[in-house]
């Protein structure tokens, strides 16, 4: 039995990683593990990568091929469930620079660099449009005051947060709270 890790790019939470496990499955593979952004798999015949391709476009994913690719999406998923696990409670004080290179044991430069220029804004600029989609998701569910999403999302006070907020979104977060059915957007969308 053939056993191969495809790197998948838009995996952004469980939900994701279900919908990929059960496509994979649909197709005749046994996922042997899977996780943010990388699904191992085994099967008896030679991977079909643009079925897989295929099946993973209609759903949102897409096949990445390239080691800088996967860097990039790497990069993605660790500034998304870093800053998940911040709204959470579970970290405080956070160094992006310090969690990229340690996860990636790459240079903050080269990661910020390859970065730059694959995406067309810089890591920071995504940390901080991560950072206000996730304020946008608190500011909806209503159970923690502004001064604690400031707090938990590493904001020096909540002035910098809604100057920021403002700034991304064009509106202060209280005016945003009051006008719940503007639409928040898809984590894998943000760029």
């Amino acid at each position: 039995m053939e056993q191969a890790t495809i790197h998948i790019k838009n995996m952004v939470c469980n939900r994701c990683i279900k919908v990929v496990k059960e496509e994979l499955e649909k197709l005749g593979y046994r996922v042997h593990s899977i996780i943010l952004g990388e699904a191992t798999i085994q099967t008896e015949n030679k991977l079909e990568f643009d079925l897989i391709n295929k099946v993973l476009n209609e759903n949102g994913f897409e096949l990445i091929d390239s080691r800088h690719s996967r860097i990039i999406e790497k990069i993605k998923i660790i500034v998304i469930e870093t800053i998940r696990d911040m709204s959470e409670g579970k970290l405080e004080e956070v160094s992006f620079t310090d969690c990229l290179q340690d996860n990636l044991n790459l240079s903050y430069q080269y990661l910020s660099t390859l970065f730059s220029s694959s995406e067309g804004i810089t890591i920071e600029k995504f940390i901080i449009l991560q950072k206000i989609e996730k304020v946008k998701e608190l500011i909806v569910y209503d159970e923690l005051s502004l001064s604690e999403i400031a707090y938990r999302l590493g904001y020096s006070s909540v002035q910098h947060l809604s100057s920021q907020f403002k700034k991304i979104t064009g509106l202060t977060p209280s005016h945003f709270k009051s006008i719940k059915n503007l639409k928040r957007n898809p984590l894998d969308k943000i760029i």
